[in-house]
């Protein structure tokens, strides 16, 4: 007899489904290109609602296209569990990514479904719009809606860089639900996901017990010089606007050494004007993107980032904007539902480490509204937003039983 201590997921049909999806969008060299509300995005949600309904799902979506697959409880009354993560990636992106935290949902209602079992909560599993940030900025943007943090005309009216409104693309491929994003209630919310690093890889552990978020803040800055003629200018009568960028964005690398080893800073996209190999550069534009698990230690990151920067406008003669484009604080999860994760992972004899994310989720703007914790399993080398990024069949099977088992305690636990 199967029984709640004993159950567990098909993990054949969780990699099955993993396999499956990673055609929707798939590239040449095995990875994914599946941006947010694209045809190929399009595509995997219609499978994904498919999918929970024969598993006796009912499945809706809201104004920012959350998708929800909702398997009944004994009181229905109650808000639901969410599972959650999403199904969109990066330009370049892999089979894991986000993807694992929705088909783990998945094969947790197949396990219930299997074992014929009913939970005191309804068990929700949720789709987030736009996570990655990769095609409307900022990263998260519905589960920022969800959470509170945006406002929904703010990100239904982002654009893509083709001018393409994500309110529009939205509607194009027919997800935009009635129900107004914020309003659908929560009883908790666990998100199982890849590392996206090498910690728990390198120390041979299955399950890294995510305590919280490291604090995230993006910048875009803008370096104004003088566009000149290549060959008649002499070097020292110069405004070379990418000559400064380039003492810039090693000063930002410098700000991140300063605050080793968890101090973080990365360039990720330089933009050069006039762009052609005979003119002095007049104008760059670049991202900045600093992280810290402490908010004390971030803010002074900010600061020795925005004197670097203008120190280095003075010297090279060019004029400087830092404009600030998203923030994100640190984040600390639930402990009860910190606590699920943990002991079920102890229970089925997994071994384990306490670990921070160095990566955002839509588990820091859920955390505002509803208890949250999130289960990490390994990844090889660390590897993400990368068509080599891989992982393990067992751990991810790991992964989606510690979930399962972290939302059977929290539906015994939950006053609510």
């Amino acid at each position: 007899m199967v029984t709640q201590s004993n159950m567990v997921v098909d993990g054949g049909a969780l990699w099955q489904d993993l396999m499956h999806t990673a055609q929707f969008g798939g590239t040449p060299k095995g990875g994914i290109c599946r941006l947010a509300l694209s045809d190929d995005d399009a595509r995997v949600r219609t499978w994904f609602a498919q999918t929970c309904a024969a598993l006796g799902c009912d499945v809706t979506f809201d104004s920012m296209g959350n998708q929800f697959a909702r398997r009944a409880g004994e009181d229905n009354t109650l808000p639901p569990i969410m599972i959650g993560s999403h199904l969109d990636t990066q330009p370049t992106g892999g089979k894991f990514d986000g993807i694992l935290g929705v088909l783990g949902g998945i094969a947790v209602l197949r396990a219930l479904h299997t074992a014929g079992i009913t939970t005191r909560h309804p068990i929700e599993i949720v789709n987030w719009t736009n996570e990655e940030g990769a095609r409307f900025t900022p990263p998260m943007l519905a589960s920022g809606v969800f959470g509170g943090v945006f406002t929904e005309a703010f990100a239904r009216g982002r654009s893509d860089r083709a001018g393409i409104i994500l309110g529009d693309a939205l509607e194009k491929i027919g997800f935009s639900g009635t129900e107004v994003c914020g309003q659908h209630p929560a009883a908790a919310y666990f998100e199982l996901h890849i590392e996206q690093g090498p910690v728990l890889e390198a120390e041979e552990r299955t399950i890294g017990v995510v305590q919280g978020v490291q604090g995230m803040r993006w910048y875009t800055v803008c370096v104004k010089g003088q566009d000149a003629h290549a060959g008649t200018t002499p070097m020292t009568m110069r405004s070379d606007a990418l000559w400064a960028a380039a003492r810039m964005i090693e000063g930002v690398h410098q700000v991140a050494v300063d605050h080793a080893p968890d101090g973080l800073g990365t360039v990720g996209i330089i933009d050069c004007l006039p762009a052609s190999s005979n003119v002095v550069p007049g104008e760059v534009r670049f991202t900045v993107d600093l992280r810290h698990p402490d908010d004390d230690v971030l803010e002074a990151m900010e600061q020795e980032f925005r004197q670097r920067m203008e120190d280095q406008a003075t010297v090279c003669g060019v004029e400087m904007e830092i404009t600030p484009t998203w923030v994100s604080a640190a984040v600390h999860f639930d402990p009860l539902c910190v606590g699920c994760v943990r002991e079920s992972a102890q229970a089925l004899g997994y071994s384990m480490r306490d670990i921070v994310s160095g990566a955002g989720h839509d588990a820091v703007y859920v955390a505002k509204v509803a208890p949250t914790a999130m289960i990490f399993v390994p990844c090889w080398k660390g590897i993400s937003h990368n068509e080599a990024e891989s992982a393990e069949p067992d751990d991810a099977t790991a992964g989606a039983n510690v979930l399962l088992h972290a939302v059977l305690a929290a539906d015994t636990r939950l006053t609510s």
